[in-house]
C-alpha cells in the first residue's frame, strides 16, 4: 500500500497545502474548522509527516546544527545521541561540525543562514566571538557547557560549583583532612567552578588545600602530574579530586606504578563519569555530569527559539555523586587534625 503524502492530505481534506503545513505545525492562525477538516484526513489517511515534509511546512531546511571540540569524550558522545534522539522525533536532521584550529574560529560549514534552521554549540573554545556571529547573521543558537560568565546566550550548564563541593565533602566525610586537588586548564568556566567548590567545602571544615595543581586534560598528564608530586619528597594527600575522569585515571596510573594501593593509602575522586570510570580497577568514585538531560534541554530551547518563543531562559543542571572503589576512609594515622 502506497504511504499517504502531504498532498494527499491536502486532497482529501480540501484545504491549500499552506494551511495544512500550518496544521502541521500547531500554528495558532489556523480555523478551527479547518484544523478538524486536516486532522481528520491525517487520521484516515493514517498519515504521518516525514522530515522533508516538515521542512516544507516550516519553508526552512530541517537540519540542526552542532559544534564540537573532539568525539572523543564520552559525555560529549551521550550529549550528541540525546540531541538526535530529540531532534528526529521532531523531523529534524542534526549535522555535525569538528573544531579546526587551523581555521578561523567562525569558518565553520554549518555557520550559514541557508544551511542550519539552528545551532547548537558544544563546549566552545573562543564563545564570544561564537556569540558575535551566530548573532550578526541571526542564526538561532544556545550553548552547551560555556565558558564565559558574561554571556548573552541562552546557555545549559551543570552546576560545577555544587559538583566540586560534594566530591569535597564526599572525602571530608571519610574523614579525610590532606586532600589536593589536580585541576584542568583554568581558562575554562567549569575548571574554575570545581576549583571553588572544592575551596569552599575545605573552608567550611576550616581546612586548606594541601596542594592544587593546572594542568591540560587527558590521562598522560594526570600521570605526570601524579610522578612530581610522587618524586618531589614532599608530604602526599589521603585523598585527590581530580578535575576530570582522565586526569584521575592518570594519576592512579602514577600512584598504582609506585606502589600506592588505592584506596587504603589514597582516595581518588574524579569528575564526568566517562564510560572508563566503572571499567576500570578500582572502579571510579565520580560526578556524573547529566549529559541526557543536557542535549536534551538543549535540543528544546534551540526548537522553541526556531518557533519564535519570546521567553526562553538558561538552565543550570545538578550533577550526581556516584560512589564506587577509589575512596575510603581515611588510612590509620595518617590524618592531620585542622
Amino acid at each position: 500500500m502506497k504511504k499517504a503524502s502531504i498532498l494527499d492530505v491536502v486532497a482529501k481534506s480540501g484545504v491549500s497545502l499552506a494551511t495544512v503545513s500550518k496544521v502541521l505545525n500547531n500554528s495558532p492562525t489556523v480555523r478551527e474548522s479547518n484544523r478538524q477538516k486536516v486532522l481528520q484526513a491525517i487520521k484516515e489517511l493514517d498519515y504521518r509527516p516525514n522530515s522533508a515534509a516538515r521542512s516544507l511546512a516550516r519553508g526552512s531546511t530541517g537540519v540542526i546544527g552542532l559544534t564540537l571540540v573532539t568525539l572523543q569524550d564520552t559525555v560529549f558522545d551521550g550529549i550528541v545521541q540525546a540531541v538526535n534522539e530529540y531532534l528526529e522525533d521532531n523531523g529534524y536532521f542534526l549535522a555535525l561540525s569538528i573544531y579546526n584550529p587551523e581555521k578561523h574560529d567562525t569558518e565553520h560549514v554549518l555557520f550559514q543562514e541557508d544551511r542550519v534552521d539552528g545551532i547548537i554549540v558544544l563546549s566552545p573554545l573562543n564563545e564570544e566571538r561564537y556569540v558575535s556571529e551566530l548573532e550578526r547573521k541571526g542564526i538561532p543558537f544556545v550553548i552547551i557547557d560555556n565558558h564565559d560568565e558574561r554571556t548573552r546566550a541562552i546557555t545549559i550548564n551543570v552546576d560545577n560549583d555544587k559538583g566540586g563541593y560534594d566530591a569535597t565533602r564526599h572525602l571530608l566525610e571519610l574523614g579525610h583532612t590532606k586532600i589536593a586537588h589536580l585541576s584542568g586548564p583554568g581558562h575554562f568556566m567549569s575548571v574554575r567552578q570545581r576549583r571553588q567548590g572544592f575551596e569552599r567545602a575545605l573552608g567550611e571544615a576550616g581546612l586548606r588545600p594541601l596542594c592544587v595543581t593546572h594542568t591540560r586534560f587527558g590521562i598522560r598528564s594526570g600521570f605526570n602530574v601524579g610522578m612530581e608530586w610522587l618524586q618531589s619528597g614532599g608530604e602526599m594527600p589521603t585523598a585527590v579530586f581530580a578535575g576530570d575522569d582522565a586526569l584521575a585515571l592518570g594519576f592512579m596510573e602514577a600512584l598504582k606504578s609506585q606502589g600506592y594501593r588505592i584506596p587504603q593509602e589514597i582516595s581518588v575522586i574524579g569528575y564526568d563519569d566517562q564510560v572508563f570510570a566503572q571499567e576500570i580497577h578500582p572502579r571510579l568514585t565520580t560526578i556524573r555530569q547529566p549529559m541526557e538531560q543536557m542535549g536534551l534541554q538543549a535540543a528544546r530551547r534551540l526548537l522553541k527559539l526556531i518557533g519564535g518563543a519570546k521567553r526562553n531562559s538558561s538552565i543550570l543542571l545538578q550533577p550526581e555523586l556516584i560512589a564506587r572503589e577509589s575512596t575510603a576512609r581515611v588510612p590509620s594515622g595518617r590524618s592531620q587534625p585542622s
